[in-house]
């Protein structure tokens, strides 16, 4: 992927909240089309390894949370997290992260990442197929600007990160204004 392409339309498997279901479990499968996420809208999108996983749940994520105002102010409309993991992982991640502003997109079987052209291998670290982390700003689904971490490779030793930062991104937003 490079600036100037367009996402994949994908269709991703989510669970939404829907109080009408009652219980202890009031949620619903839904499926969100790539159209649905960024039609009409400027985002950043950023992908990573996996939920609840280090660099992701310590820097990554709640940088981009704690950041959502800054983005805002530059133009972004929303910040959308995306993993190859499931709707009830990405769900609960979310919740764990205590998230009000970014919000996830599951891509459980990496068919979205896979066409991105971002799918690893992670077996070296027991993961299977992940996305290789990035980040991008994308304008009504078309990528503006691209932000992937270098050494992209299956089994890579280490975690690439620091291209894909929320402070990277910001810094070319305020940059490119």
């Amino acid at each position: 992927m490079q600036a100037g392409d367009t996402l994949p339309d994908v269709t991703h498997k989510t669970r939404v909240r829907d109080e009408s279901i009652g219980g202890d479990n009031p949620f619903r499968w839904q499926d969100k089309t790539t159209d649905d996420y960024f039609k009409g809208k400027r985002v950043v999108l950023f992908s990573l390894p996996g939920a609840f996983t280090p660099t992701c749940s310590t820097y990554q994520l709640p940088g981009f949370e704690n950041g959502h105002s800054d983005f805002v102010a530059e133009g972004i409309d929303e910040i959308y997290c995306m993993s190859v993991n499931d709707s009830f992982v990405m769900n609960k991640w979310a919740q764990d992260q205590k998230l009000e502003n970014v919000k996830v997109i599951p891509d459980g079987s990496g068919t979205f990442t896979r066409r991105m052209g971002m799918l690893v291998d992670k077996d070296n670290v027991g993961f299977g197929a992940r996305s290789w982390r990035y980040a991008a700003v994308v304008n009504d689904g078309v990528i503006e600007a691209w932000f992937p971490e270098p050494g992209l490779t299956d089994n890579a030793e280490g975690d690439a990160y620091g291209e894909s930062s929320p402070e990277n991104v910001l810094a070319w937003l305020k940059a490119n204004k």
